[in-house]
Formats: C-alpha cells, sequence, structure tokens
C-alpha cells in the first residue's frame, strides 16, 4: 500500500512547498503554510463538458446574443452589465457584516418572484437564522429554496434534483469535498470546490454567485486562481460605521469593469441610491478653503465627489501625509509640483486629503482637484462653490488632457454646477457648453488666479 504524499500550500497565496516554511516565498507572508495530502488524479472517469467532450471549430458553434434577465435593483444590473446571464460564475467578496449576504438574498427574493426557481446553499448560517434575516427584510412572500450544508456532494444531488435557475453559496470558503483530506477553508478544498460549481454551472446553464472571504489585506481569501476562474469579480466596499455601501466590479467578462453600485444600509436591508453623485457632494459648506468638486468617471458612470485637504504647520521633524481615498504617493508628487512650479514651501507642513463618502478615487483625472483644495488650504482662500475642477497633473506643470470630458460636463451642468475648470486641449471637443461656462487651463500656475 502506497503511502500518501503531502505537501505544504500557503493558505494566502497557494504557493506549494515540499517543506514547511515560516515565511512565503511568494506572497511573504508569515506562518501561512498547512500541511495537506497531494489529491491523486481521478484516471479512467472521463466527462462530459460543455462541449459535449469534443474539441468544436468555430464554424460549428452556434453564436447567440446573450440573454439577461432583471434583477429587480437596478443597481445592481449596473455592475453586473446589464443583469444576470445564464451559465455564468460570479463571485463576490467583501468584509464581514458588509452585507453581502443580506444583498443576494434579496437577489434570491426578486429572483423567486420572476418564477425562477432559487437555491440558496448557506454553510454559515442554519435554516431559522436565514428565516430570521428574511423577516427582517421582508421578503417572506418570495418562494426560494433555502438549504444549510456544506458537503459538496450533497449540493451536487440537489442541484440536480431541483435544476435552479440561480444558485447561491453562501459562502464558498465553508465547502468541502470528502475524498479531499484537507480541511474546509484551504486553499485545497476552495479550489477544487469552486471547479466543481464551475463545471455545473456551464453545463447546466444556469447562474451561480458564490460569496467570498476577505484576507486582512482586503483581498478575497483563497488562491489567486479563485479569481481567474469565475466570469465576475465584485468586491463590496465601504465602512461597516457608516451607511454607505460600494459595490464594484474588478472583473467581468460580460460587462464594463470598475463599474459601481452605490447603496444605502437600512433596517430592511440595502437600498440603491439612484443618484450616487448628490451622496458625495451633499453636506458640508462648500464655500471653505480647502474644499473641491471634481468629476471621476467610475466604470461607464460619471461621479462628482468633494475632495477636502487641510494644510497645517508640522509638529515634528518628518511632516506627516495622510490620504484617505486617494494614493498617498500621487499627493507628495503633486505637493512637490505646487512647490516647484508656484513657488509655495509645504515641506514643513502636514498635508490631510479626505475623499468625502469612502470612495476610492483611482483615476489621474483627479488630480488637478487636489492640487487645488491642497493649495487653497494652503492659502486660506476658497474656489467657488460651483465650480467643478478637473485635469490631470504632470511633473512639470502641465494640465493634460482626461477621457470622457463631456459626461464629467454633462453631470456637473446637471447639479447645477456654473462653471467648470478644464485642460485646454478638451476644450476642443466640447460641444454643448450651454449652461455652463468653461474655463481652459494649460497649466498650474493659470489656476491660481481662480481663487476668491
Amino acid at each position: 500500500m502506497t503511502k500518501n504524499k503531502t505537501k505544504f500550500v500557503c493558505q494566502e497565496c497557494g504557493y506549494e512547498s515540499a517543506k514547511w516554511m515560516g515565511k512565503c516565498m511568494s506572497c511573504q507572508q508569515w506562518n501561512t503554510f498547512v500541511e495537506e495530502t497531494e489529491i491523486k488524479e481521478k484516471k479512467n472517469q472521463p466527462t462530459k463538458g460543455v462541449t459535449g467532450g469534443k474539441p468544436l471549430t468555430l464554424s460549428e458553434i452556434s453564436s447567440f446574443k446573450e440573454k439577461r434577465y432583471d434583477t429587480g435593483i437596478e443597481e445592481f444590473n449596473r455592475v453586473l452589465g446589464g443583469g444576470i446571464i445564464n451559465g455564468s460564475l460570479v463571485l463576490v467578496g467583501g468584509d464581514p457584516g458588509i452585507g453581502k449576504s443580506t444583498l443576494l438574498m434579496q437577489v434570491a427574493a426578486l429572483a423567486a418572484l420572476q418564477n425562477k426557481s432559487v437555491l440558496y446553499v448557506s454553510g454559515e448560517e442554519s435554516p431559522s437564522q436565514l428565516k430570521i434575516r428574511a423577516e427582517r427584510l421582508s421578503l417572506l412572500d418570495s418562494n426560494f429554496r433555502i438549504m444549510a450544508e456544506t458537503n459538496m456532494l450533497v449540493i451536487k444531488k440537489w442541484v440536480d434534483e431541483i435544476k435552479p435557475d440561480l444558485l447561491i453559496i453562501d459562502s464558498i470558503q465553508t465547502v468541502y469535498d470528502p475524498d479531499i483530506s484537507s480541511t474546509p477553508g484551504s486553499v485545497s478544498q476552495v479550489k477544487e470546490a469552486t471547479s466543481q460549481i464551475m463545471n455545473i454551472t456551464k453545463v447546466s446553464d444556469m447562474a451561480t454567485f458564490i460569496i467570498g472571504h476577505v484576507t486582512k489585506q482586503g483581498a478575497i481569501a483563497g488562491p489567486r486562481i479563485l479569481e481567474h476562474m469565475v466570469d465576475t469579480v465584485l468586491y463590496f466596499e465601504g465602512d461597516n460605521s457608516g451607511s454607505y455601501r460600494i459595490l464594484r466590479a474588478v472583473k467581468n467578462r460580460f460587462g464594463s469593469t470598475n463599474e459601481i453600485g452605490v447603496f444605502e444600509m437600512r433596517d430592511y436591508g440595502l437600498k440603491e441610491v439612484t443618484n450616487p453623485s448628490e451622496l458625495f457632494i451633499e453636506g458640508g459648506d462648500k464655500d471653505a478653503y480647502g474644499t473641491v468638486i471634481t468629476a471621476s468617471i467610475e466604470g461607464t458612470r460619471p461621479l462628482l465627489v468633494e475632495i477636502q485637504a487641510l494644510i497645517g504647520h508640522s509638529s515634528f521633524g518628518q511632516p506627516r501625509r495622510v490620504t484617505t481615498g486617494v494614493d498617498s504617493n500621487r499627493i507628495s508628487m503633486l505637493m512637490a509640483v505646487i512647490e516647484k512650479k508656484m513657488g509655495m514651501q509645504l515641506q514643513n507642513y502636514d498635508a490631510y486629503v479626505n475623499v468625502i463618502g469612502g470612495l476610492q478615487l483611482k483615476e489621474t483625472a483627479v488630480d488637478l482637484a487636489v492640487l487645488c483644495a491642497i493649495m487653497s488650504s494652503y492659502k486660506e482662500s476658497a474656489f467657488n462653490s460651483k465650480t467643478l475642477i478637473i485635469g490631470e497633473v504632470g511633473l512639470t506643470g502641465e494640465i493634460r488632457g482626461v477621457s470622457h470630458i463631456e459626461k464629467r460636463i454633462n453631470e456637473g451642468k446637471k447639479l447645477g454646477f456654473k462653471v467648470a475648470i478644464v485642460p485646454k486641449i478638451n476644450l476642443e471637443v466640447l460641444s454643448n457648453t450651454k449652461g455652463i461656462k468653461l474655463i481652459g487651463v494649460s497649466n498650474v500656475s493659470e489656476v491660481i488666479k481662480y481663487l476668491s
């Protein structure tokens, strides 16, 4: 009888080693290796895949337009690319308590009301706990099936019997295959369970949502291959102490990536925010110095966001650079541009920059707004509260053009903005400027005169 071979697998990234190591050579994390038994390949068990077990040429494959059905939640439709597609596998990740299970239970209930067969499999809560949540969300009228199970073989048996249109697994880290000796949640179990769910989804042409836990760094736990196996990856972001949540698509084979949907957590569940621009700029004193409004593109949607900066004398030898919602390295670069090109000495000042609403801004089109907020706080002089500021800033102080300028300007006009400071090069493509005054600038030094 041959002895089962074992290996050590990093539970953060899936790196494999023949012996235990204190530090992973791949992700550089400490004490993440767990001993697992190697999975033996099953021989002589051919299976029929999506193509019926044989390769096809392109001419043999019938083309068809993807069919979507409405989730009943417009913000969720937007993030998915227009609705749920049969045969798609969607991974939803987020911090504990952020609202992943609440959102998918609402989706399950709305799908059931459309006469869709829905199976909600929970490995973390009992059926009675799920019913309590359904009562809180007022979903008892919807007729969808609930099952508390973690054994993959049992789940497959009921999926084959019920043949649901929509399958929800909460969460993938609790599901295990009894043929694999490692514990539930290990890299081997997560990889194998996801592989089996993916095969069921593609063959049966149903839609599947799986919930994934996240690590301390905010990434979905388990091997990185997990995100490559699924069709769509959604991240639920937000502060647990606040009421607003942002659902972001970071991968989508059927729609735009970096698309976002905004929700508000209420006592009765998640309520979609149909006009998030108003949310991100409402409240506060817009005429105060250090405050600037800009327009950012998130996926296909323009969003108006408020950027605040506070510049003050440093009490330490090393000035602080604290940022929320923007890259701290980008802030240091913009402050260097201000010092070099505008003569403002900021080397002995602390800088605090914040994006209101908890939104994470990654595009460079907000550079000019961040620079203006810093400059406004330093000079203690404000910009007009009805002024929109858009543009990318280069190291030489030049202001470069940005994409989707018309979408940004139209969003500003819709919310009553009267003036927009934009890159001069973008003025050439703007046609309908009625209702808003456009000011083109080509260098950061040209912006300072618009301070009040």
